[in-house]
């Protein structure tokens, strides 16, 4: 299975000067746990919500600060083509999270963490038939229990 096959859309923000409040609200909002930073189709940079949690545990003004002073710039990256194997081996030798897909320098999607867990979940049994659906497994689930109020 290739990464192309389960990767969702990035959430994209191009602006690197919005401060941590900015990307936290987006993250909590979308239920996600990364914006990507761009500026035009170039990719500059990751905030995660580990990010945010870090610089807050350092003291850091979620008013005041700016994502461009706690984002990621040297983003680890792999196409579209790759084995869902290889990124899950790649994601947890750099210990992250969320994985940008950049197809001839351009982002085309995000795989999470989460992404990789469900696919692995659902390996199929000596029948060949998937023990659950891989669609949309878990983000969203987890957009309506927000819509609906559930979530603290």
């Amino acid at each position: 299975m290739r990464v192309a096959e389960i990767m969702t859309s990035a959430t994209v923000t191009d602006s690197t000067t919005g401060t941590l409040r900015n990307a936290a609200e987006q993250m909590w909002r979308q239920q996600l746990g990364s914006l990507v930073i761009v500026d035009g189709d170039a990719l500059v940079g990751i905030i995660t919500e580990r990010d945010v949690l870090r610089a807050m545990a350092r003291g850091a003004d979620p008013d005041i600060e700016p994502i461009s002073d706690v984002m990621t710039r040297d983003v680890i990256t792999v196409s579209p083509d790759t084995h869902v194997r290889d990124a899950a081996r790649l994601m947890a030798q750099h210990w992250i999270r969320h994985l940008p897909i950049v197809d001839a320098g351009r982002l085309v999607g995000i795989l999470s963490q989460r992404d990789v867990t469900g696919v692995f979940a659902a390996l199929w049994h000596e029948t060949g038939a998937p023990e659950i659906d891989v669609d949309g497994l878990v983000r969203q689930r987890r957009l309506a229990r927000v819509e609906a109020g559930d979530l603290d």
